[in-house]
């Protein structure tokens, strides 16, 4: 039985591509409902997400080729385009990819812990239409468990690697909590987008959106139970506001020293943190002149942001460490699956011998002929039918001069020479 992995991601595949790939919910069903009817393939799993779609199958006779013109005909795609753009691993590579997958290591930001989740649904699938049995219920379980021995061992997913969630951090960490604060988010676009939701976590006392289009910013703002402004109500929003993160197209500063000075003097000068991550600048640089408004720029994220990569990309190394340990540790319980089918037949073996030598013994007795005789005529026997096949093997062995093989046996055989 061999263990693949096939699939397309964002370093492999256009948009384009992902899309017509990728798995709907009703798909999802229907599509591993076909995997299992199928004979070459005992176990399957996909994860399909934004950025990846992935099958993971246990091969009875099949081949990772077989997978991939399954996957091309099940979207109706030509096989000859999607063969350029996947990537395929068997064995211990394929249970490795799983597991540094899981682990947020090959994911576009890396040690982004959504995917672990992603994967969890994915398992979950496969295992409620039949597609998991004692193999990938092992396999899965196991991987489940090194993405948290992962997250627990290592910084992976302590610090932040995007612009959106530095900034959040950043207020985080000047305030505390921020179940006490009010927000004000400029603009509508992805990157507040990311920004709303990170800091929706923290349950902030109130968060407003303001936005030049105010549909735009409804559908937003009604996402997360915030209220919506036009950029016309900023002057008389601002003195709400004790954090201010703003990322707009606009060409030229939206919020200028005079409007956030007087802000402040409504706010009896309580401290006002302002996050500007828009290029070119929403916010004046000279509202940093201003007592009690604390002004950070992109520029000043990018530096926690590059700073925290580096962090990552060690912990990372320190992931590949605990990933390859447990890659072996899996390995060796596959191997043990071989034995027990080997052991298996090796006591059929023996079975039938005794019993063929039983049944001839007692058929001696019955026709009259001493026992004592009868017993010793057994047990010789059964000694040279039992070793006639290890006395063999080290012969070959010696002969061929494999003095490895032999100690092997000699272990094997419970033989202790000093």
């Amino acid at each position: 039985m061999t263990i693949v992995a096939l699939g397309i991601n964002h370093k492999t595949a256009s948009v384009d591509l992902r899309e017509r790939v990728a798995f709907s919910p009703e798909q999802l069903d229907r599509a591993l409902q076909q995997l299992t009817m199928q004979d070459e393939f005992a176990e399957s799993v996909i994860v399909s997400t934004c950025n990846r779609t992935e099958i993971y199958c246990s091969l009875e006779s099949g081949t990772p080729e077989q997978v991939l013109q399954w996957l091309a005909q099940f979207h109706q795609l030509d096989s000859k385009e999607l063969a350029e753009n996947v990537y395929s691993f068997d064995h211990s590579q394929a249970i490795y990819h799983l597991m540094k997958v899981a682990c947020g290591l090959d994911s576009l930001v890396l040690g982004e812990p959504q995917i672990l989740g992603q994967i969890k649904q994915a398992y979950a699938s496969a295992k409620k239409n039949g597609g998991v049995g004692v193999l990938f219920e092992r396999l899965f379980q196991k991987t489940f468990s090194v993405a948290k021995q992962v997250r627990t061992e290592t910084n992976i997913g302590a610090s932040a690697v995007s612009v959106a969630y530095a900034a959040v951090n950043l207020a985080k960490h000047i305030y505390g909590k921020l179940d006490n604060t009010r927000v004000l988010l400029i603009g509508a676009g992805e990157t507040i987008e990311l920004v709303a939701r990170h800091i929706h976590q923290h349950s902030p006392q109130s968060m407003t959106v303001a936005n030049r289009t105010i549909d735009r910013a409804r559908n937003l703002a009604d996402e997360f139970a915030a209220g919506v402004i036009s950029l016309a109500q900023l002057p008389e929003q601002l003195p709400q506001a004790d954090i201010v993160i703003s990322s707009t197209a606009s060409t030229l500063p939206i919020i200028g020293k005079g409007v956030i000075e007087q802000a402040l003097k409504k706010r009896k000068n309580k401290p006002m943190l302002l996050i500007d991550i828009a290029v070119p600048r929403d916010i004046e640089s000279q509202v940093a002149e201003l007592d009690n408004a604390y002004l950070y720029s992109v520029d000043d994220l990018q530096a926690i942001v590059s700073e925290n990569m580096a962090t990552r990309e060690q912990a990372a190394k320190e992931a590949e460490q605990i990933i390859t340990a447990r890659v072996s540790e899996f390995d060796n319980w596959l191997k043990s699956l071989d034995s027990v089918g080997l052991i298996r037949d090796y006591r059929n073996d023996v079975t039938q011998t005794k019993e063929q030598l039983l049944e001839r013994a007692m058929a001696q007795l019955a026709s009259g002929k001493e026992p004592e005789k009868i017993m010793v005529e057994l047990a010789n026997k059964l000694t040279n039918r039992l070793m006639h096949a290890p006395t063999k093997a080290i012969k070959d062995a010696a002969e061929k001069g494999e003095v490895g093989q032999l100690a092997q046996m000699q272990k094997m055989l419970g033989i202790n020479q000093e």
